[in-house]
């Protein structure tokens, strides 16, 4: 059975996931923190994407990205993979792939989801026992979030410039809402969305978007299905 493209809408924020093959570790020391994320920079530069809130575990990476194009997501992180696989396998002496299988991706409707998905992102150190703090991990986008180290990886959404009018206020607000941390149903639908490649959204977001791409987004419903066209993967 051919696979489905992935869902991709410009200018809408999606949530990324690349994990290491059979889950080993991708990101060994702070070089290859630094390295990635300064060709994570160049990428997203050449390609249009516009990088919202970032995380890089030790055997995956996070990212909440929106694209310019429909090619743009695809295209850095193939860059990226061009330039950081050879260098950590010259700089560990091995040979093969580094990633399992292509990164997962989900678009994301912005209004209730985009600020659960940053915190979502950004607490994943905290998740995993790493820190008990997400301040306290220096791979992700939440020290620039909260105002204590300003990144110039970072496009700032809109959303995020709601949380008030003052960057102390936005800042602030941030800060508390990672602090309330997030629902076992938030937590359950990001990570099923990502995982599965469906969008995550209201009902109507979702059907908005079948009827502009002609293709499911989400699984299907019980009962009769609709009548869409699914596009293959060429």
């Amino acid at each position: 059975m051919a696979r489905l493209p992935r869902l991709v809408i410009p200018d809408q924020p999606h949530h990324l996931i690349q994990r290491g093959n059979d889950r080993r570790v991708i990101f060994r020391d702070d070089d290859d923190h630094r390295i990635f994320l300064s060709w994570l920079y160049e990428a997203a530069k050449q390609f249009k994407v516009a990088i919202h809130a970032y995380v890089l575990m030790p055997n995956h990476l996070h990212l909440l990205a929106s694209p310019s194009d429909k090619d743009g997501l695809s295209g850095m992180m193939q860059w990226i993979g061009r330039h950081y696989v050879p260098y950590f396998n010259r700089k560990y002496e091995r040979v093969g792939g580094l990633y399992q299988g292509r990164f997962k991706a989900t678009l994301i409707d912005a209004e209730p989801y985009f600020m659960s998905c940053c915190r979502y992102i950004e607490l994943n150190p905290v998740r995993a026992g790493m820190v008990a703090d997400p301040a306290d991990f220096p791979w992700s986008s939440y020290a620039h979030h909260v105002g204590t180290q300003s990144n110039p990886l970072i496009t700032d959404h809109a959303l995020y410039w709601s949380l008030g009018n003052t960057p102390f206020q936005r800042e602030a607000a941030y800060r508390a809402l990672v602090q309330q941390g997030l629902s076992s149903e938030e937590m359950t639908a990001l990570t099923d969305a990502v995982l599965k490649g469906w969008a995550l959204g209201s009902p109507q977001f979702r059907t908005q978007m079948e009827k502009r791409l002609q293709r499911r987004v989400g699984p299907v419903r019980r009962g009769r299905p609709p009548k869409l066209k699914v596009v293959e993967e060429a």
